[in-house]
């Protein structure tokens, strides 16, 4: 297959040139090859300014030495040298249409796998066992979910690992109150109702805080009848998470659950291993690892505590077991976790801890992500300053979109449920997915779901318009020759074959939201050619044929675009 890449094409042949013409040897990405803003210029090589100074020489004069030594062969007129050294390109069209042409026949739409695929363990969702979803789990689920899709495109093996909160002091309160409340009936209506009432004995009835602490005893000694209804509590939490992801539209199964009671058989030979290797202190009774470079504001040093004073163990203990477990039993070469950003200190302690203790030898990195707030400003609840629940808030934008999809559909009652859950579910994630990761968000309803503008709404429509195109046109032209005479076909094809520039951008950065760009870009230019330049009634059957295999591979870059960030492109809306 040959790949659209047209920064990787420029690349290599500016790299090629500069070895010829300055004896200098680059790397791809030192060409500096990136799609350029200015109109009437397509991409820009950048490299001159930093060899000039490496080679002390005027950027100007590399810039025209590279120039005269390119071999482009047709994919694109000379370069001019502007500014500072700046080269611009200018695509061929018929070099361009025949690469547009050439995606009709690819599945993949010119991006070819990786040639070094990775084994990368991936953390995310990580909901708490006996209380429900809310909106603070969205973004772990939805990024966590989107970078899966695309690390596996890429070619990559992925391994999802849910890491439930579901071990710990608070399960001894838990098991004890559902054995008091049960009478022979064990589901749970309400999690969080269920963990409040508890909470609220163990506060206040001594006589059960007692029994509680005496459970939890009990469960981290492996008694079968405590470790039985434990189950039970996991379990029907499970079944509440299934339907969330179910509703969301979230890859994760069972088979993904690594809870924090899967790690408990590790945590005494993780303390072994860094006793042994010199890297532990005892501090305040508790064994400690300071890991190098970590202080407070006093210039202390900061601690991941391994063991606590009572023996027992917090969740820094079960991190550190995490990665040995992820590294050395399941040869994972990358280690990714999607947890809010105030934990990346945390993270950074336990890599370095990991990296002296010589169970990190690969790629580990704290994806972050900001909150989400509502119309206020400040963190997103009920009017009753409650946490708002997963499920109410996806149920929610489902009734929204009804509204929003009745407005203008053509669709029955059954094919209006079906296409609001598509549109609701990805306005959600969308405005999750399409502003930088590490910033927070307004949620705001409207907002999202505006038919106009950088939404997924706009998006599905603008495949919605691809596929009623292609419906009212019947059979498609055979051949995949594409004429670009107008400035709009030409523009289109451009964004078109910048698909896997931005899926790189996404993949590489873990930046979903450079992909929605891509494709409000792709939609926005799509609109602009359905506007200019007539499809089903153009001028000559040539032309004809040519612009619906363009309104094709649209189709099938928004489609494909947008199931890599877990949502839906309805065919009709």
């Amino acid at each position: 297959m040959q790949t659209a890449d047209v920064t990787e094409e420029l690349a290599r042949r500016v790299v090629t040139a500069a070895g010829r013409a300055l004896g200098v040897e680059l790397t791809a990405e030192q060409a500096l090859i990136q799609a350029s803003p200015r109109d009437g210029v397509d991409y820009q090589a950048n490299l001159a300014m930093s060899l000039g100074k490496r080679l002390g020489r005027p950027p100007r004069e590399v810039a025209g030495l590279i120039a005269e030594a390119l071999e482009l062969d047709g994919i694109a007129d000379p370069p001019d040298v502007a500014g500072p050294g700046f080269l611009n390109f200018v695509l061929r069209t018929d070099w361009l249409a025949a690469r547009t042409g050439a995606l009709l026949g690819d599945p993949r739409l010119g991006v070819p796998e990786t040639t070094a695929p990775r084994r990368i363990a991936l953390d995310y969702s990580s909901p708490n066992v006996a209380k429900e979803m809310h909106v603070g789990h969205l973004r772990s689920s939805v990024i966590g979910d989107a970078l899966a899709r695309l690390l596996r495109f890429a070619g990559h093996e992925v391994l999802p690992h849910n890491h439930l909160g579901d071990w710990g002091t608070p399960f001894g309160m838990l098991i004890e109150h559902l054995l008091d409340v049960s009478a022979g009936q064990r589901a749970i209506a309400d999690l969080d109702a269920f963990y409040r009432e508890a909470r609220r004995k163990f506060d206040t009835d001594e006589a059960f805080a007692t029994r509680a602490r005496t459970r939890v005893v009990k469960l981290q000694s492996g008694d079968e009848d405590t470790l039985a209804v434990w189950q039970e509590l996991v379990d029907e939490s499970t079944r509440h998470f299934n339907a969330v992801y179910a509703l969301l539209g979230i890859s994760l199964t069972d088979q993904d659950i690594y809870g924090e009671s899967f790690y408990n058989p590790y945590l005494a030979t993780v303390v072994d291993d860094l006793e042994g290797a010199g890297l532990t202190e005892v501090s305040d009774g508790a064994i400690c690892v300071f890991p190098e470079g970590f202080r407070n504001r006093e210039g202390d040093r900061l601690p991941l505590i391994v063991r606590k004073r009572d023996g027992g163990y917090g969740y820094a203990a079960t991190d550190l077991a995490t990665v040995r477990y992820w590294t050395s039993e399941r040869g994972a070469t990358d280690l990714l976790y999607v947890v809010g950003t105030p934990q990346a200190q945390h993270f950074a302690m336990v890599f370095a801890a990991c990296r002296a203790a010589g169970w990190l030898t690969g790629h580990a990195e704290h994806i972050g992500f900001g909150t989400v707030l509502g119309a206020d400003g400040k963190a997103m609840r009920t009017r009753a300053g409650e946490t708002v629940k997963l499920a109410d808030l996806l149920t929610e934008a489902v009734t929204q979109a009804a509204a929003v999809v009745a407005e203008r559909s053509e669709l029955d009652a059954a094919g209006q449920a079906g296409v609001a859950h598509a549109v609701g579910i990805g306005a959600v994630k969308y405005a999750d997915l399409s502003g930088d990761r590490e910033r927070d968000y307004v949620f705001v309803w409207d907002r999202m779901l505006a038919k106009e503008g950088n939404t997924s709404v706009y998006l599905q429509y603008a495949h919605a318009r691809t596929q009623s195109i292609l419906r009212k046109a019947g059979s498609l032209p055979d051949g995949n020759d594409v004429v670009l005479e107008a400035p709009a076909e030409r523009a289109l094809a451009l964004k078109l074959l910048r698909f896997g520039e931005a899926l790189k951008a996404a993949t590489s950065g873990y930046a979903p939201h450079k992909l929605c760009t891509y494709l409000y870009e792709t939609a926005v230019a799509f609109s602009r050619f359905f506007e200019e330049c007539p499809v089903l009634k153009a001028a000559s059957p040539e032309l004809r044929a040519s612009r619906l295999r363009l309104t094709v591979v649209t189709s099938r870059t928004l489609a494909l675009g947008l199931s890599l960030l877990g949502i839906e492109a309805p065919e009709r809306l």
